[in-house]
Parts: structure tokens; C-alpha cells; sequence
């Protein structure tokens, strides 16, 4: 496929499901410091995520997937759960993952992977990859 029809040189824009617009946006804004781009109920709240258009969609009855629908490549995966933890952030444990006391699970590969959920259920992850992947 040429570069001209690819979808390649395009930004992506990401998607979560939500019902609580309100909870969503104290969430995402005041717990994970997201800047909210605009609001445009009663269909979305949209959120710059590090340069990606971060739409959650307000939908009519809850979705949330069982596996990580949204994560952040962060360069100190402990130090991003002791701040996010003082927030009230509560990490998920998972039986048969390894994880460390602060739910932290180091994959094969040697990245770091920790999760958590937003108000609606949605599992979201933070990862620090090995600095020889980076």
C-alpha cells in the first residue's frame, strides 16, 4: 500500500464509552490532569491526551471492556502510581500476575505494566518499557 492512501500520516483519535459525564470529566481532568478540550454534550467530552484527541463517548447503557482499552507510556511507572494512587486512583490485582505491593507486574519483555479503572469500569494501564525498547 502507498503512503498516499495509508491511514499512517494520520493522528489517531482514541475512544472510552462513559454514562457519567460528570464523573468522567472530574476523572479524567482532576484526578489524571487531562486538559478538557471542549465538551459536546450529550455526545462526547473530549480531552487532550498527549497530543491525542481523547474522545470519551457518552453512551446510553455501560460497555466497559474486561482488557485495557487506554494506556500511558510513562518513564517511572512507580513514581505514576504513588501520585496517582494519592489521588484515590485504586490499582488493579489480577490472579497469576506477579505483581509487586503496589500492583505493579513486570512482563517478560521487561516492561512494567500497572492498572486501574475510571469511574465507568474501563481498564487503564500505565506502562514503562525497558529503556533499550525506547
Amino acid at each position: 500500500m502507498s503512503k498516499e492512501g495509508s491511514l499512517a500520516r494520520y493522528n489517531i483519535i482514541a475512544f472510552v464509552p462513559i454514562v457519567d459525564a460528570g464523573k468522567a470529566r472530574e476523572f479524567y481532568q482532576g484526578t489524571l490532569g487531562l486538559t478538557l478540550q471542549r465538551e459536546e454534550l450529550p455526545f462526547a467530552l473530549v480531552f487532550d491526551a498527549g497530543g491525542i484527541m481523547l474522545r470519551l463517548a457518552i453512551v446510553g447503557k455501560p460497555a466497559p471492556a474486561p482488557w485495557t482499552v487506554l494506556g500511558w507510556e510513562v518513564p517511572d511507572i512507580a513514581a505514576s502510581v504513588n501520585t496517582l494512587g494519592a489521588r484515590g486512583v485504586r490499582f488493579e490485582r489480577y490472579p497469576g500476575m506477579n505483581q509487586d505491593e503496589n500492583g505493579i507486574w513486570n512482563s517478560p519483555s521487561g516492561a512494567r505494566v500497572a492498572w486501574f479503572k475510571d469511574p465507568e469500569g474501563n481498564v487503564l494501564g500505565l506502562t514503562q518499557f525497558p529503556k533499550k525498547d525506547r
